[in-house]
C-alpha cells in the first residue's frame, strides 16, 4: 500500500470504508490507514464525503483525537493516514472484559467525553456518531475516534444569508448539537447499566430499574430529552458537577 505502509490487519470495515492497522516503514510506527471502499470510488458523492472527512480531520488538533498525517490515491483508490491510538474501546471492555462502571465512574467518563464534545462544538463540528465502539480508554484516559459521520458547519456571515437561510442554518446546528447531547445520554445510561444485575424478567424503564441519585436522574432526563433538552455544554456541565458532588457526599 503506497510502498510506505505495510498492512498488519483490518481493524474496521463498513459500507463506506475499510480501516487498516499499518506499519509505517519510514518511521517504523503504527498508523491507521482508512480506504474509501472500492465500490464507492466511482460515485462522486461518496468521494466528496470522503474528502470532507479528511478536511474535517485536518482541522482537529487535540491529543485525545486522531491526527491526520497524509492522504494519497493509488490506481484510483483513495486513502488517508492518521495516528494509531492503542487503547481499548468501551464496547470491548464492557462485553469481553466484563468491565463495570458505578455511578460516579460513569459520570467521570461523561465528564471527559463532554470536554471533547465541547472542543468539537467550538469548532462547529458535530460528531453525530457518539457510541461506545468509538470511545477508547487508555490508562483511564478517554479518546474519541471515527469521524466518518461528523458534520462541520461552515458559518457564513449573517449579512450574506437571507433570513430563511440563516434560520435553516441555526435549526440544522441545533439539531446536530442535540443529537450529540442525546448520544451522551445514551452512553451514560449504557455505562450505568453495567452494574445492573438483570435478574428481573419484567422489562422496566431505567428510572425504575436503576437506583440513582436524583441529580443523575435529572441529568439523564434532560440529555435524553425526556425533560427540557439542554441548549449548551455549559448547562450540561453545571448539572454534571451537581451529580458528581451528590455522589461524593454519598460515598
Amino acid at each position: 500500500m503506497h510502498e510506505r505502509y505495510k498492512v498488519l490487519k483490518v481493524i474496521g470495515s463498513g459500507s463506506y470504508g475499510i480501516v487498516y492497522l499499518c506499519k509505517d516503514l519510514k518511521s517504523q510506527e503504527n498508523r491507521v490507514v482508512k480506504q474509501l471502499r472500492p465500490s464507492k470510488r466511482r460515485h462522486r458523492k461518496e468521494v466528496e464525503l470522503f474528502k470532507s472527512e479528511i478536511a474535517l480531520l485536518h482541522t482537529l488538533n487535540h491529543k485525545k483525537m486522531p491526527k491526520l498525517y497524509e492522504t494519497f490515491s493509488t490506481d484510483g483508490y483513495f486513502f488517508y493516514v492518521m495516528s494509531f491510538i492503542n487503547g481499548d474501546n468501551l464496547e470491548d471492555l464492557i462485553f469481553y472484559s466484563k468491565k463495570t462502571f458505578n455511578e460516579q465512574e460513569s459520570l467521570l467518563i461523561l465528564h471527559q467525553l463532554l470536554g471533547l464534545v465541547d472542543y468539537l462544538h467550538t469548532k462547529n463540528i458535530y460528531h453525530q456518531d457518539l457510541r461506545i465502539p468509538n470511545i477508547l480508554l487508555k490508562n483511564n484516559e478517554l479518546f474519541l475516534i471515527d469521524f466518518g459521520l461528523s458534520q462541520q458547519q461552515i458559518l457564513s456571515a449573517p449579512s450574506q444569508l437571507s433570513s430563511g437561510s440563516l434560520q435553516n442554518n441555526q435549526e440544522d446546528t441545533q439539531e446536530m448539537k442535540q443529537q450529540d447531547y442525546y448520544d451522551l445520554g445514551e452512553i451514560l445510561l449504557y455505562l450505568l447499566y453495567t452494574t445492573y444485575p438483570s435478574k428481573n424478567k419484567k422489562a422496566l424503564p431505567w428510572t425504575e430499574e436503576l437506583s440513582l441519585m436524583k441529580e443523575t436522574v435529572y441529568l439523564l432526563k434532560r440529555l435524553l430529552q425526556i425533560k427540557e433538552p439542554y441548549s449548551s455544554v455549559r448547562e450540561i456541565s453545571t448539572d454534571l458537577h451537581a451529580a458528581l458532588r451528590a455522589n461524593e457526599r454519598e460515598h
